[in-house]
């Protein structure tokens, strides 16, 4: 992981201490560990104080929601965090973002390489900068690398309304979220 500040953790319980009334558990952090199954062992050598304990994940760090919940962490976490690790700061937060609102992954079916091709095709990048609109910034650019208007008159050109434009692109051929604009495939 790139800092870790930012290391996906959980805090590990187990359903039967926390129906005794007890939140006995640990912090484990997942760049310790290679795949899903040496964490699981890991959790189960701590708990091993139970007879056939079963762990509950009370708390959690940097994992988003869609590969965890209170008893299960989806087997390609390990994937998923290795994968951002080798991605910029903002391409990792974008496929996040990907992953959790565009296309729904894993629950999508698609292993982790289809997954990172589709939004590296998808992905337009972070308009979040000057304008307040990031849809009306896109517009701007969009209109700017089609060259759209490179043969209009500079007349002609002021009367084009990129609010408008914005609004007819992002209606089924694009979408944002938190500034970030995909295309939609």
């Amino acid at each position: 992981m790139k800092s870790s500040e930012n290391a996906p953790r959980i805090y590990v319980g187990t359903y039967g201490m926390y129906n005794s009334g007890s939140l006995f558990g640990k912090w484990f952090d997942l760049t310790d560990y290679a795949d899903a199954k040496e964490f699981y062992q890991d959790c189960y050598k701590y708990h091993r104080n139970e007879f056939d304990p079963e762990l509950m994940f009370q708390d959690w760090e940097n994992i988003p929601d869609f590969l965890i919940s209170e008893c299960s962490l989806d087997d390609k976490a390990f994937e998923y965090f290795q994968a951002l690790d080798e991605m910029d700061n903002a391409a990792a937060e974008a496929f996040k973002l990907y992953c959790e609102q565009i296309s729904s992954w894993p629950g999508n079916e698609k292993v982790l390489d289809e997954q990172i091709e589709n939004f590296q095709e998808s992905y337009r990048g972070y308009f979040g900068g000057s304008m307040k609109d990031a849809k009306i910034e896109y517009a701007y650019q969009y209109v700017d690398e089609t060259g759209m208007l490179a043969d209009a008159t500079a007349t002609l050109e002021r009367y084009f309304d990129y609010e408008a434009f914005a609004r007819d692109l992002f209606l089924d051929e694009y979408s944002e979220v938190g500034g970030y604009v995909f295309a939609d495939y």
